[in-house]
C-alpha cells in the first residue's frame, strides 16, 4: 500500500530528451505511472518524434536513436493524451523539480497545450532524500569520522575535517584505490564529449559545438565566419577560463583537433 493518503492520482513520470536543456532540446520518451485514490495503477508510455537530431552521446545514455523514434508522432500530437492521463494529479518523481516538470511545461507550451504545473503538489523523491541524508561536510564528519564539526565553515578547521573525513572513508572503503591517477579518473569522470570541464562546447561528429544557450548546436567554426560577436562576448565575459581560450583561440584561426578517443566513442555510437 502507498504511504501517503492520497485525495487526488499522484503521477509519478519520468522524462529521457535529446540533452538537459527544457527550452533547447525535446522529449524523447515519457513514462507516467499514475496513482489514483482508490489504489489503482495506471501506467503509460509514449515514445515521441523530437523533430530534432537526437545526440549520439544521447543516445549512448537512454538507448533511444533517431531510427526508434523516426515514425513516432510528435508531442504536439499527444500533448491532448498526455493532458487527459494525467488530469488533476500531483506530480511525482526523482529531481523532477529541476528537469522533468520544466521539459515537459516546454513541450506542453510548444504543442499549444495549456498546462498548469503550478497548481499541482510534487512530491520529489530526491528532495526528502537529500534532507534527509544530508551530503554536507558536517554529516560526513559525523559519519565517518564519528565526531561533531566544531568550528564549521572556519576554513582550518573545514580543512582538518575534511582530512579526517578522507582518511575515515579509506578506513571504511578498503577497495578504493590508493594512487591518485586512479582516483581521479573514478570519481572525476570526465565526459568524452566535452571540450572544455563544464561542457558548454562539445565534439559533436568532430566539430566543436555550442551546448548552451540560444546558439546551442551552432559548430564552432560556422560562429567564426557568421557569428564572431558570439565568441567575443564569451571572451570578454564570466566564463570559465578554458571555455574562454576555445572562443578566443578560434577568433584566431586556431581549432584543437578532434582527440582520437572522442572520434572514436562518436563513430560508434553513431554506427549503433
Amino acid at each position: 500500500m502507498f504511504p501517503v493518503k492520497l485525495d487526488r492520482p499522484l503521477a509519478i513520470l519520468d522524462i529521457e530528451a535529446t540533452g538537459i536543456s527544457p527550452r533547447a532540446d525535446r522529449l524523447v520518451e515519457l513514462a507516467i505511472l499514475r496513482l489514483d485514490p482508490d489504489g489503482s495503477e495506471h501506467a503509460r508510455t509514449w515514445l515521441v518524434n523530437p523533430t530534432i537530431p537526437i545526440p549520439v552521446e544521447t543516445t549512448a545514455i537512454h538507448g533511444i536513436t533517431d531510427a526508434v523514434v523516426r515514425d513516432c508522432p510528435t508531442f504536439a500530437q499527444v500533448a491532448e493524451e498526455v493532458k487527459q492521463f494525467l488530469a488533476d494529479s500531483d506530480l511525482g518523481g526523482f529531481n523532477i523539480l529541476r528537469f522533468d516538470v520544466p521539459m515537459l511545461c516546454e513541450e506542453f507550451a510548444r504543442a499549444g497545450v495549456a498546462f498548469d504545473a503550478d497548481s499541482r503538489r510534487v512530491l520529489d523523491a530526491q528532495r526528502i532524500f537529500h534532507t534527509r541524508e544530508p551530503r554536507d561536510l558536517t554529516a560526513a564528519l559525523a559519519f565517518y569520522g564519528g565526531r561533531e564539526h566544531v568550528d564549521a565553515h572556519g576554513a582550518e578547521a573545514d580543512v582538518r575535517a575534511t582530512l579526517d573525513v578522507l582518511l575515515g572513508q579509506f578506513r571504511k572503503y578498503s577497495d578504493l584505490p590508493t594512487d591518485m591517477d586512479t582516483l581521479d579518473r573514478t570519481f572525476n569522470a570526465r565526459d568524452p564529449f566535452n571540450v572544455d570541464r563544464s561542457g558548454r562546447w562539445r565534439w559533436i561528429e568532430g566539430e566543436i559545438t555550442v551546448n548552451f544557450g540560444k546558439k546551442k548546436g551552432a559548430r564552432l567554426r560556422d560562429l567564426v565566419r557568421d557569428d564572431p560577436g558570439f565568441l567575443k562576448w564569451i571572451v570578454k565575459n564570466d566564463f570559465p577560463m578554458d571555455t574562454r581560450r576555445i572562443a578566443e583561440d578560434a577568433l584566431k584561426g586556431v581549432f584543437p583537433e578532434p582527440p582520437r578517443l572522442k572520434t572514436t566513442t562518436a563513430t560508434a555510437a553513431a554506427a549503433e
